[in-house]
């Protein structure tokens, strides 16, 4: 796996969201053409890897593929208000019509690669215990009573299923920090009674799920 330094990283995203933001047109409210919309994929798949599948790079990228409609349009609404802090993501969201992440929303949706893997193998057991029973001593509930048995989410809340093992373990341990959408309320306390063992362990389940 190539690591590229955080400097070189920030540029590249600095530069590909100023392109991005100098290329977008005037969006009809109502529909955007099919290669408006191949052309933005085309432009998020620099970040978030080869049919949105994620990128572990020095700042683990989220994969989006597959991800849930409504819970995407959420998130990019959360940057360009700032309830996310982000500011390439604010860059690349403010510009976009309704139209536009609609359909963005609905291609992602559908695209379904393989996850990319590599968490440790033996934290998954203890990981899927976690998931589809919680912990009651702890109040945490089962994570699937919310994401689904498959953890492919649904509605507001999201897939999680071949979501990258670091980027998972990062957005568990800083919570807090950065989010601010609706299911913090919910997603903040949950994700402050796990230990960081138990944090990895839930991570390493949902990587490898398809």
């Amino acid at each position: 796996m190539t690591i590229v330094s955080l400097p070189r990283i920030t540029c590249y995203a600095s530069l590909f969201a100023l392109i991005f933001a100098s290329i977008v047109r005037a969006q009809d409210a109502g529909s955007v053409s099919e290669k408006e919309v191949q052309a933005k994929l085309a432009y998020c798949e620099v970040c978030h890897g080869i049919a949105a599948q994620g990128y572990n790079g020095y700042y683990p990228i989220p994969r989006l593929a597959g991800q849930q409609i409504a819970y995407i349009e959420n998130e990019l609404q959360g940057f360009v208000e700032h309830t996310r802090t982000n500011n390439i993501m604010f860059n690349v969201g403010h510009v976009l019509s309704p139209a536009m992440i609609k359909a963005l929303a609905t291609d992602f949706h559908n695209l379904n690669p393989k996850p990319l893997g590599g968490a440790p193998k033996d934290l998954v057991p203890a990981g899927e215990k976690i998931f589809q029973q919680g912990m009651p001593d702890a109040g945490v509930p089962p994570c699937a009573s919310c994401h689904g048995p498959e953890a492919k989410g649904n509605d507001q809340f999201p897939r999680l299923a071949g979501q990258l093992y670091p980027y998972l373990v990062s957005q568990l341990n800083d919570w807090a920090n950065e989010r601010g959408e609706t299911n913090s309320s919910v997603m903040a306390p949950i994700a402050h009674s796990l230990t960081p063992p138990q944090v990895k362990a839930v991570a390493a389940y949902l990587s490898y799920l398809e």
